[in-house]
């Protein structure tokens, strides 16, 4: 039996192996079964369906259609139901709870505030309440034998006008479960520098942002995130393929835009699954992350929107182990590029790192020793 067929992970051990997500949406991410149990509570009568297993499938099928119309109305859905403090408390607790059981030690879920203010809810009642969901989610998770830490991403919508108003929030929260700021929407037409002020506060206050760049719109939108903006990681990023050139030969030639971002060590969230339902690649096989992963840039996995895509981080790599031949040291690899790339403190990561990831994998190794 030869090392890569030791460390080849089982299913079981994907679950189990430490994992790390930077890139996850709360309102991507609902359980059906609560946006049934939610919609009944607070009167949203829009659902296309309240059985859950049928709601649960439409979720998918709306996502994998190609139409970008029925994707968006997914997120009408899943917003609609999240506008008390109930429900955001719900959500963001069950949230935690749901990554913490597929392995998840450390998250960083993001959401828009200014979409939660239907119900009558100010901008700091609806982080508050989604703190608390995250520190209750965190809570239940110990209690089943989990553990889990989750900071929160306030994300501003580009194509609105509150994003100062959202970094100013973030800022505001940064002590107390809010860790950094995004942006996220439609990168066509609405280019990062339209919130060049937002970025420039951050800046001034030393906080760390994200920027959704790259997904679809192309290198314009990742070379803006970046040199204009000074964004710390980059949201999906996937598109900075289009700035490597590989030859019959299997040489590569990368552009200066992609040099830099490998030379800077810009973290780049990837979100396998998800590229393929919006387009950005055609199969899991031609995805660039393996292309990335071999030119060392700072890759890390992610979910993106678990309901909507049906997915898990354990399932992201279950779909990278199958696809690319992957085993435990590249799992360790993505999961340890991801804990580098986090919003908290050098040594609450080092510790992380050292303490927590570098030993579950060192058992997951070893087990094989063991049959």
């Amino acid at each position: 039996m030869n090392r890569q067929t030791i460390n080849t992970p089982t299913v079981e051990q994907i679950r189990r192996a430490p994992k790390v997500v930077l890139h996850d949406h709360l309102d991507g991410g609902l359980r059906p079964g609560t946006v049934v149990a939610l919609a009944r509570e607070n009167g949203y009568r829009a659902l296309p369906y309240e059985d859950v297993d049928k709601l649960g499938s439409w979720f998918r099928e709306a996502a994998d259609s190609g139409s970008l119309e029925r994707y968006l109305e997914t997120f009408a859905h899943t917003v609609g139901v999240m506008q008390t403090e109930d429900a955001l408390r719900r959500v963001a607790a069950e949230c935690a709870e749901d990554l913490a059981a597929d392995g998840v030690v450390y998250a960083e879920v993001r959401y828009a505030p200014e979409q939660h203010l239907e119900g009558g809810l100010t901008l700091e009642q609806v982080v508050e309440a989604v703190n608390a969901g995250f520190r209750e989610g965190e809570r239940r998770a110990r209690e089943n034998g989990h553990r889990i830490r989750v900071g929160a991403l306030l994300t501003a919508m580009r194509h609105a006008a509150r994003s100062l108003e959202i970094a100013e929030l973030a800022n505001r929260y940064r002590d107390s479960g809010v860790v950094g700021f995004d942006i996220a929407g439609a990168e066509a037409g609405y280019p990062p520098t339209r919130h060049l002020d937002a970025f420039e506060f951050l800046k001034r206050e030393n906080n760390h942002f994200t920027i959704h760049a790259g997904e679809a719109f192309g290198l314009p939108s990742i070379w803006q995130a970046i040199q204009w903006c000074g964004a710390d990681r980059l949201g999906h990023g996937v598109r900075i393929i289009d700035d490597i050139e590989v030859a019959e030969d299997g040489t590569v030639e990368l552009g200066r835009l992609a040099a830099y971002v490998r030379d800077k060590r810009i973290p780049l969230e990837l979100c396998p699954t998800s590229n393929l339902q919006t387009g950005a690649v055609g199969s899991y096989e031609d995805h660039p992350i393996g292309l990335l992963r071999r030119l060392h840039f700072r890759v890390t996995v992610n979910t993106d929107n678990r309901l909507m895509s049906g997915t898990t981080m354990s399932r992201e790599f279950e779909h990278l182990v199958e696809t690319f031949g992957y085993t435990l040291d590249e799992m360790q690899w993505f999961t340890v590029n991801a804990m580098k790339s986090a919003f908290i403190p050098f040594d609450e990561r080092v510790a992380m790192i050292d303490d927590v990831i570098k030993p579950g994998y060192a058992t997951l190794k070893a087990e094989w020793l063991f049959q």
